[in-house]
């Protein structure tokens, strides 16, 4: 039988018990810790009063002692009225700290820039006007960014906890939050580990003079060059035929390519290793209309800060309790913008190199056919001089000419071939490489760099995994953090193995499309919800102007309680009137397509659907579960142990 909390030194006694009010080591009474203790005390003594009108048996002084230490702890949690650090995992471990602030921020920096800085936002900046591009970017990252990214590192280190515990402590009926960033970060970290297994598998390649993508391989008689690759180009050959060996269909799964299976024990013995060791104009104008335009930039923001992974709230439960993350969350979205603003004038050059050589190739194949077709002499026509020898040999022989396999060689065409992800990193920038001086070099330095982007992301991806399971307490505390690290990147390991199918990047595709993107959006709808509505505003600026010294201002408020989450909302039913709109369908890598080498558009068979269905939604779905269970499990209690004599039981136990 448990002790009573009849009494205001009963109650005195359970404050103390729960850590309220014990600070570090040198806080006096005088210090905030102190005052908060004992607005923390007032407070449940007028809770105490509140009680102390119902006269209650055994059974029911039980339930109300078990009411108010629940009570008890969540308000020591994460108050109105700030109080000590809570411990990580309710017990009175310590909870590990960074050794300095420079390796804070830096690890926030590396786990939000990633891959998608260098290959998606220079591609939507193309595919939308280029800077007209950048007016729903900024607004999604000053109403949408950065007061979410202030939410997540806020929560984590006042709470000191992971993406799990954070949410349970606020309300249990929120843990499903948790989970479900944790199932996000676990299915992310599948295939996006697999992108670094082919980065390794090109920059194992790079080291040798001439490259292996610079020129077509003989085929099997050795007579002639290989058919595949003559029809398409040797860098699309070597990345579909000998990197990937792709099938002509998703349902041809074909066997494991050990190349690449090798490649990805490496990228996760790699990853494995750096985790265990700890945190020690007017017409562009225009496109703006385009509701499409609106929302590619607003889900760019969210993938490109890690928004809802979980990470970035494991991080920010290392921190002191007095560090300044308004700032941090500022600064650090301010860093990871700048950087696809920088990545992208590189990436603009790249492509501007590749469509003007492009551009030349063409036009050098229409002299050829010209200087055979009229005999004449070599050099007479330049790509100077093209324009101008048509137009004289048009208007003299248009029959001729009209019959002549000439291509339409305009420079705005090839600029506007936009290429975003593995397209551009693995066909356009290895081309690009190709026509530069020492390109074994620039492809080595390349590949080197896009390996430590990934890596630095997959650091936040394994935190959002290790550190929920670490709070959860699901292995023994005997067991060190390196045993369980290693269980998780083995897990990890073993079902990404049919990403290295001949079918695997249709795979992978998948799983970027469908894994991640709604399943984001309404975890951060649930998590700005849960700490504006359910734990509450008032409190929540309290906390937060306890951490830094400052309120938080209008800005912060209004993006926090209607803004961002009406933004959240407006993102979701849109993505889903998007996929309704427009069947899901692939592009298949098939040499026997009549239009080879263009990619052959396809439906997914329906079981793939289904597939694309359940990735959709699965981690989302632990927010409905665990709400329910919650709400069961408390029904049974309650029915359990009923009042007695007909009294009521005490305030804060809701009917069923």
């Amino acid at each position: 039988m448990g002790r009573s909390l009849g009494t205001p030194e009963a109650l005195t006694a359970e404050v103390a018990a729960t850590g309220v009010g014990q600070g570090r080591a040198g806080a006096g009474p005088g210090s905030g810790r102190a005052r908060g203790w004992r607005g923390l005390l007032l407070t449940n003594q007028l809770h105490w009063f509140s009680f102390k009108s119902q006269e209650s048996t055994l059974a029911g002084q039980q339930a109300g002692d078990f009411l108010l230490r629940r009570r008890l702890r969540a308000v020591a949690g994460m108050a109105g009225t700030p109080g000590p650090d809570p411990p990580a995992d309710g017990g009175g471990e310590a909870r590990p700290a960074w050794d300095s602030k420079l390796q804070y921020l830096l690890s926030c920096v590396g786990f939000a820039v990633g891959l998608g800085n260098l290959w998606r936002f220079p591609y939507l900046c193309q595919t939308y006007g280029g800077g007209a591009f950048l007016i729903p970017y900024v607004v999604a990252l000053a109403f949408e960014g950065i007061p979410l990214f202030h939410i997540e590192l806020a929560v984590g280190q006042r709470l000191r906890r992971g993406s799990v515990g954070v949410w349970t402590a606020i309300s249990p009926y929120l843990g499903g939050v948790g989970l479900g960033c944790f199932t996000v970060s676990f299915l992310v970290s599948l295939y996006y580990n697999t992108v670094l297994t082919w980065v390794l598998w090109y920059l194992l390649n790079s080291f040798q003079h001439p490259l292996p993508w610079s020129a077509c391989p003989l085929d099997l008689n050795r007579t002639g060059l290989e058919q595949e690759c003559r029809d398409s180009s040797p860098v699309s050959y070597f990345w579909y035929r000998r990197t990937l060996n792709v099938s002509a269909d998703i349902s041809d799964g074909g066997p494991v390519q050990w190349r690449l299976l090798l490649c990805l024990a490496v990228s996760w013995a790699v990853v494995y290793l750096c985790v265990i060791r700890g945190i020690e104009t007017t017409g562009k104008l225009r496109v703006l209309q385009n509701p499409r335009v609106w929302l590619d930039a607003a889900t760019q923001i969210f993938f490109s800060l890690s928004l809802a992974f979980g990470g970035h709230i494991a991080f920010a439960s290392y921190n002191p309790p007095r560090n300044n993350c308004r700032r941090d969350a500022v600064s650090i979205a301010l860093v990871n913008s700048m950087t696809s603003l920088y990545a992208s004038v590189a990436v603009f050059s790249v492509l501007g190199f590749k469509a003007a050589s492009d551009h030349g190739q063409c036009l050098d194949r229409n002299i050829l056919h010209l200087i055979n077709a009229f005999d004449l002499p070599e050099q007479s026509v330049s790509r100077d001089t093209y324009t101008a020898a048509l137009v004289r040999l048009n208007a003299s022989q248009p029959a001729q000419v009209a019959g002549l396999p000439l291509e339409a060689c305009r420079l705005e065409d090839f600029l506007d071939k936009s290429a975003s992800g593995t397209g551009l990193a693995f066909i356009v920038f290895t081309e690009a490489v190709l026509h530069m001086p020492g390109a074994p070099v620039w492809a080595v330095l390349f590949f080197a760099m896009l390996f430590s982007l990934g890596l630095s992301s997959m650091f936040g991806n394994m935190e959002s995994i290790i550190t929920p399971l670490l709070d959860l307490g699901v292995m023994p505390r005997r067991v060190p953090k390196e045993v369980l690290t290693g269980l998780a990147c083995l897990l990890c390991f073993l079902m990404a193995t049919c990403f290295t199918l001949r079918s695997g990047s249709y795979w992978l595709e998948i799983f970027d499309q469908y894994a991640a993107a709604l399943n984001l959006i309404l975890l951060a709808f649930f998590e700005v919800i849960g700490v504006v509505y359910v734990y509450g505003m008032k409190r929540f600026c309290d906390d937060v102007a306890w951490m830094t010294g400052r309120r938080p201002g209008f800005y912060w408020r209004a993006t926090w309680k209607v803004v961002s989450p009406l933004l959240l909302l407006t993102i979701f039913v849109a993505y889903i009137a998007l996929l309704a709109s427009s069947p899901p369908h692939y592009k298949a890598w098939n040499p026997r397509y009549e239009r080879f080498p263009s990619r052959q558009e396809k439906p997914y068979p329906g079981w793939v659907l289904a597939a694309c269905a359940l990735l959709s939604f699965l981690p989302t779905l632990w927010v409905p579960v665990v709400a329910l269970g919650q709400l069961l499990a408390r029904c049974r209690e309650k029915t359990r142990d009923p009042p007695q004599d007909g009294r009521p039981k005490p305030r804060g136990g809701r009917a069923c």
